[in-house]
């Protein structure tokens, strides 16, 4: 293992939009693709998006919270949609496996970073499904911690989940580097004394990367 030289000791990772990209995304846009999965599921139901995130909507948020647990979240969705549990539980895996994809190169370069002697971690908004969908196990060794809205009852930018992640990894603000695709939670990691970069693709983070003497 190579010795770190730059100050920072830890690099977290977003999941949905940097880790995992939206598979139709256009450039410019984090990759996120969130509102196509959800568009996806409007139209097996036949209704439109409006009508969908009403119909989720309070479930929905509590989930990603973690103030609801997931057996309620899908119940009170399905009674609202008038379909079964098996089945909407269904359709969320089928429209996450068509709508994202794993970013195999940033996920290299994050084990890279660890060869170096960076700690990795992931710091990401979920709900149930989603964090079925897009953090499995196999791809997740060696993150530490692996910090998970839904686990934790808090979802950025609320600070105490910030605060949570310094907890865990004993380090002061200064020494963690935070990558999100959301200029609204880089900044509250900011005013903890986080370093942060605005993700947008894999080439403009190695180069970030790369200009702060961490690559």
């Amino acid at each position: 293992m190579v010795k770190v030289k730059s100050e920072i000791r830890a690099i977290i990772f977003d999941v949905g939009g940097v880790l995992s990209l939206g598979k139709y995304e256009e450039k410019g846009v984090g990759g996120h693709h969130l509102l196509g999965v959800h568009n996806f599921m409007a139209d097996v139901f036949h209704i439109d998006l409006d009508t969908w995130f009403d119909a989720i909507d309070t479930s929905y948020a509590k989930s990603i919270e973690g103030k609801i647990n997931r057996r309620k979240a899908l119940y009170i969705m399905a009674s609202n949609l008038k379909c079964s549990v098996g089945k909407l539980e269904k359709l969320f895996k089928t429209a996450y496996g068509e709508h994202f994809k794993r970013n195999n190169e940033l996920y290299k370069v994050a084990y890279g970073l660890r060869e170096k002697g960076y700690r990795i971690g992931i710091l990401s908004d979920q709900w149930y499904l989603s964090k079925e969908a897009l953090i499995l196990q196999k791809d997740i060794k060696g993150f530490r911690p692996v910090i998970i809205s839904c686990d934790v009852g808090m979802r950025k930018p609320n600070p105490n989940i910030y605060k949570l992640l310094l907890k865990k990894l004993r380090l002061p603000g200064k020494k963690v580097l935070f990558i999100d695709n959301r200029e609204w939670n880089l900044r509250a990691a900011r005013e903890l004394g986080m370093k942060t970069i605005l993700f947008e693709d894999n080439k403009q983070l190695i180069r970030d990367l790369e200009n702060n003497g961490i690559l």
